[in-house]
């Protein structure tokens, strides 16, 4: 592996006599992880439907490694949404966000979801999640993860930091900013970031995350906690920017990135605590935050800080709850929510142009903002017909629909399903909408009849 020059300078100095074991690690390969999604299935539960061998990811509750030679995005446990492929590093951030049912919780550099459908899982169905990405097209992808993960309280918008900062003044309990950054924990994983590294060096970054970091601390309100983290090894963009943010908001603290953690030592192996002395006038408090090392645990590394506004901070609410306009509903549309199983208020429901979507309460104005999607999609209205939505089958568990037509995972026709292929079936069904499941986990709708399902799984989802 070849460095760029700079990059081997600092890392030299940064590392020491550990620098020749990290340069080592990079004889190995990445090391892949799912995170299981507790929305749909328990961590413990999991293995014993899961056909390939896994290890538990020490520091990871519901984490798993799974082996090279596997391809878990290609069995129809992910297309159910029972876990999410991301590298086991990676996970960290939304773990040690403290986030509880109820809270009012910002992703604010989102995409593709990794750490928005763990912060959602969290959430039980309770409160908001707001999942925002400034690119609209890497915003699509986050959406479709959170909709696979069967999210029913999530806003996923596709904002730049100031834009929202003017609408979620101080309105936000937890607040996760992994920030865009040199990716230098990526060089093993992708070392074509290399270039990108050669290109734009550590400044441009550290530079955009102090553009970023002043709007999220804006919309954290009192007593909230804004969880830093990057995937980088640079100092200038890890204790740097935090050291930026303490200098610059008195009303903010650093509290232990790790419960457990102090100087003298963490709780898991390859963790280490901030150094306060890699950047220009360090703060000790700069101990408190969080190093993960590629090569003293199976992962590509992270930055972690949890800071946490005071509080009595003043803060200006620039927002008032927006009023749900309750739908009124087509007689269909009424006879198929009263099959849902899962318990919401019809007042909650409000019909924009046709489609129906369950909304979170005590959200502000969304007005003028880029949505791409708000609350849970229920459906849609055609000339008085009612559509089900692909994001309320993931949203349901089996039990919470009466029509169910299920198949083992590894029974053939559930691939075929997942290509929008017909299904020719030999019991009866009903001829309205069918929710389709492999065991125990929903797929997708179909429409029964004689003989046959009528596929209605989504067709931008389909398997390849």
């Amino acid at each position: 592996m070849r460095f760029p020059v700079e990059y081997e300078k600092r890392m030299r100095l940064q590392l020491g006599a550990e620098y020749d074991d990290y340069v080592q690690c990079f004889q190995n390969p990445s090391f892949g992880g799912l995170r299981v999604n507790t929305l749909k299935v328990s961590p413990e539960c999991f293995p014993a439907i899961f056909p390939y061998p896994l290890r538990r990811i020490p520091w990871i509750k519901n984490g798993y490694f799974y082996p090279e030679e596997v391809s878990p995005a290609k069995h129809p446990f992910y297309f159910a949404g029972l876990y999410y492929l991301q590298e086991p590093s990676a996970m960290t951030p939304a773990s040690l966000l403290p986030v509880a049912p109820g809270d009012k919780v910002l992703d604010l550099c989102a995409a593709p979801g990794g750490k928005s459908t763990e912060l959602s899982a969290r959430l039980c169905g309770k409160g908001v999640l707001v999942a925002n990405d400034i690119s609209n097209s890497r915003a699509k992808a986050l959406l479709k993860n959170i909709e696979l993960f069967g999210v029913k309280n999530a806003v996923v918008v596709s904002e730049a930091p100031g834009k929202l900062a003017e609408r979620f003044s101080g309105y936000f309990d937890r607040i996760l900013v992994d920030a865009p950054c040199s990716g230098e924990g990526m060089f093993r994983k992708s070392p074509a970031i290399m270039k990108n590294w050669e290109q734009y060096g550590t400044g441009y970054y550290g530079e955009l995350q102090k553009q970023i970091l002043p709007e999220a601390v804006k919309m954290l309100a009192p007593g909230g906690y804004l969880l830093y983290s990057t995937c980088t090894f640079s100092p200038e963009e890890d204790e740097g920017t935090v050291q930026f943010l303490l200098e610059q908001f008195p009303e903010l603290t650093l509290a232990a990135a790790l419960p457990g953690n102090t100087p003298e030592g963490v709780c898991y192996d390859g963790f280490e605590a901030g150094k306060p002395e890699w950047v220009e006038n360090g703060t000790e408090a700069l101990r408190n935050t969080l190093r993960l090392w590629p090569h003293k645990l199976s992962g590509e590394g992270h930055f972690i800080a949890l800071l946490q506004k005071k509080q009595d901070a003043p803060v200006q609410a620039a927002y008032d709850p927006e009023p749900i306009h309750a739908a009124k509903l087509s007689a269909e549309a009424e006879e198929f929510m009263e099959k849902v199983g899962f318990s919401f208020d019809r007042a909650d429901i409000e019909n924009r142009q046709g489609r129906l979507y369950l909304m979170p309460d005590g959200l502000p104005s969304l007005s003028g903002l880029r949505i791409l999607r708000s609350g849970l999609l229920l459906g849609e209205e055609k000339k008085g017909r009612f559509e089900p939505s692909q994001a309320l089958a993931m949203a349901l568990k089996k039990d919470e629909y009466p029509e169910v037509y299920s198949l083992p995972a590894d029974h053939p026709d559930i691939v075929r399903y997942l290509k929008c292929e017909s299904i020719t079936v030999r019991e009866a069904l009903s001829p309205g909408y069918v929710l389709v499941c492999a065991g125990e986990y929903p797929l997708g709708w179909a429409k029964g009849g004689c003989g046959n399902l009528k596929n209605k799984y989504l067709p931008g989802w389909r398997m390849m």
